[in-house]
């Protein structure tokens, strides 16, 4: 069994013979690691936890008790073929996490680095999850779903399968999103854009000149009353030169389920 000398394994701990445990790993009682694992440097692996292969996983995550990595998908035609999960650096997984390995139709399921998963997240099958994420407590993501770097979603909140959440972008406590939402851009409640991730942009150095630039965008978008097309050519027209909103209007343009707009579009409900 390839477990490096300086790991520390329990001695109720479960390792299938192909489990490989690098340099400093620790791995916690009555944990079961199935199948071909490879654990990073560094990393920690609570009680009871359930690894399962094919699954990679990077340095320095921290795996809390009760947390199932690389589990078969919940998906009907799945039949055993050998997908697999792939994990990057630093990320945390809290108490009753769920992340599950990809069907055949992408073969494998995508986490990147230095993400925060709280207690009982979940995310399905075959998506791709950026970096520097925030899953509050019970969020959950679909199958197929893309999550960009530094998005947040809220606690108890639900993402639909095959959505893609835009970088910055924010999904409030138990709200719903059936559709894409961009970069920068705030939802509430059920497929309702509120604004824009004001707070969330400051937090990582976006300057002041280019949120007001997201600010004009967004009331291109969500508040002159413009079909989509018309919105984004007006917005290219104006802030074209800014890297943001090039981004931001890159990620409409190939949104496959489209945005959401806002409940209510009146002028003086801003």
């Amino acid at each position: 069994m390839p477990i490096a000398p300086t790991a520390q394994v329990h001695p109720t701990a479960l390792l299938s013979p192909e489990v490989e445990v690098a340099e400093g790993v620790q791995v916690g009682p009555f944990a079961v690691l199935e199948g071909h694992v490879q654990i990073g440097r560094g990393c920690v692996i609570g009680p009871h936890a359930h690894l399962c292969g094919p699954l990679v996983m990077g340095q320095g995550n921290q795996v809390f008790t009760s947390v199932v990595l690389g589990e078969r998908p919940q998906h009907l035609k799945y039949r055993g073929e050998p997908t697999r999960l792939e994990i990057g650096d630093h990320n945390v997984f809290r108490e009753g996490v769920t992340i599950h390995r990809g069907t055949t139709h992408s073969w494998t399921t995508r986490v990147g680095s230095h993400n925060y998963f709280m207690a009982n997240s979940h995310v399905g099958h075959d998506c791709m999850i950026g970096n520097r994420i925030l899953f509050a407590n019970g969020a959950l993501v679909g199958g197929h779903c893309t999550i960009e770097d530094n998005a947040y979603l809220s606690g108890n909140c639900a993402v639909h399968q095959f959505v893609r959440v835009g970088r910055l972008a924010l999904l409030s406590g138990c709200s719903v999103t059936t559709k894409d939402i961009p970069p920068f851009m705030m939802q509430q409640g059920f497929d309702n854009v509120v604004g824009v991730n004001v707070v969330g942009l400051r937090r990582v150095g976006i300057s002041g000149d280019c949120i007001n630039a997201i600010r004009r965008a967004f009331h291109i978008l969500y508040r002159e009353g413009h079909l989509i097309p018309v919105a984004l050519a007006r917005i290219e027209k104006e802030l074209a030169a800014i890297d943001v909103i090039t981004a931001l209007v890159q990620f409409i343009r190939q949104s496959g389920r489209g945005i959401n707009m806002m409940h209510d579009r009146r002028p003086e409900a801003a």
